[in-house]
């Protein structure tokens, strides 16, 4: 009788080869998380836990400070988020906000323009940047009916209206290259795409991947004064030279790498001589429930020249059956991506 697939995804090889191990406890210098959510939405839901232990998680974990992204979710987390965090803890947290596109369909042509005033609104109230999720490009629809696209024309208020306000925008505009390619078993993300059926963007129905990355170009292009920080490598750290070419176009580009040592550290040589090269272009982020643990991997994969480990320390090969290696980079280029570069792009706190 063949196995089912979740039979088969219970079995993993066991490794026999022997290799260093380095246990980092603390980064070498003090972090500054510039990609985290600290909502219930992806898992976390430290605001409903007493701030003192997620604090004492930050402390444990050398985080200096965080950004909360999870005010992009609508005008009720943007408020509770900046009550039971900002106005407790001013200087480790900086909060997010982002458009409410429900409103379209009232605002028709002028939405761009209703989202500009909205984001000048709750940047008197707090809010130390915008967040641009996915849904943008892949289900946001005008009045009409239409989806919008990421290079949308009514939308450049508001990103005039950032640079303006010298808000950096982090921007999630396409997921990883596997969750628009056929979900067979070739596809290196069968195993995340089935436990998350909801990532999956077939061909039939949504704009692909290429397509997307076309229309990010063309809003950066069009928009040279607005700070852009691409989410995840840029959404695309599965082609460095890609992304590389993009930060090399675009200097108000830069990206983050929250989510992606999965991708960055099966491809040790290549990462390590982007990090260096691009390393006045990249934040650190972490992208999952704040957990020392899980910040002790980005460690290792910043500072070790470890080799073949696991890229978490909670979910085995959560997002493709592989191991990383560690890029070991030098201390002037961990000081930038650890918190000189965030330090330099996002509002103070």
């Amino acid at each position: 009788m063949a196995e089912t697939h979740s039979e088969k995804k219970e079995k993993f090889a066991v490794s026999n080869l022997v290799v260093h191990q380095t246990v980092i406890d603390k980064p070498k210098f003090p972090v500054i998380d510039a990609h985290n959510h600290l909502g219930a939405t992806f898992g976390g839901n430290w605001i409903n836990r007493p701030l003192s232990e997620l604090l004492s998680a930050m402390d444990e974990a050398g985080i200096a400070s965080l950004v909360d992204l999870d005010g992009f979710e609508n005008e009720e987390v943007f408020e509770d988020h900046l009550k039971k965090l900002k106005e407790k803890a001013p200087e480790r947290f900086r909060v997010y906000t982002g458009p409410n596109y429900s409103k379209w369909a009232d605002e028709k042509n002028n939405f761009g323009e209703y989202a500009a005033q909205q984001l000048r609104a709750q940047v008197q109230r707090g809010a130390q940047g915008l967040k641009i999720w996915k849904d943008l490009g892949a289900h946001v629809r005008d009045q009409h009916g239409k989806l919008v696209q990421v290079d949308d024309e009514r939308l450049d208020p508001l990103w005039q209206t950032a640079a303006e306000l010298h808000l950096p925008v982090t921007i999630h505009f396409a997921d990883p290259i596997a969750f628009y390619k056929p979900l067979d078993e070739s596809n290196e993300r069968w195993d995340e795409l089935h436990a998350h059926p909801d990532w999956y963007f077939p061909a039939e129905s949504y704009r692909p991947f290429q397509a997307l990355y076309a229309d990010f170009t063309r809003l950066l292009s069009r928009h040279p004064e607005t700070t852009f920080i691409g989410a995840h490598v840029g959404c695309y750290a599965e082609n460095l030279e890609a992304v590389d070419q993009t930060l090399a176009q675009f200097p108000n580009y830069n990206v983050d790498v929250s989510e992606r040592i999965s991708e960055l550290g099966r491809q040790p040589y290549t990462a390590r001589d982007f990090l260096i090269k691009n390393a006045d272009r990249v934040l650190f982020g972490l992208d999952r429930p704040v957990n020392p643990q899980e910040y002790r991997c980005y460690y290792r994969f910043f500072e070790t020249r470890d080799e073949y480990f696991d890229y978490s320390s909670t979910e085995l090969y959560r997002q493709g059956h592989w191991k990383i290696y560690g890029v070991g980079l030098p201390d002037e280029v961990l000081k930038k991506i650890y918190y000189l570069n965030a330090e330099r792009l996002l509002l103070p706190n």
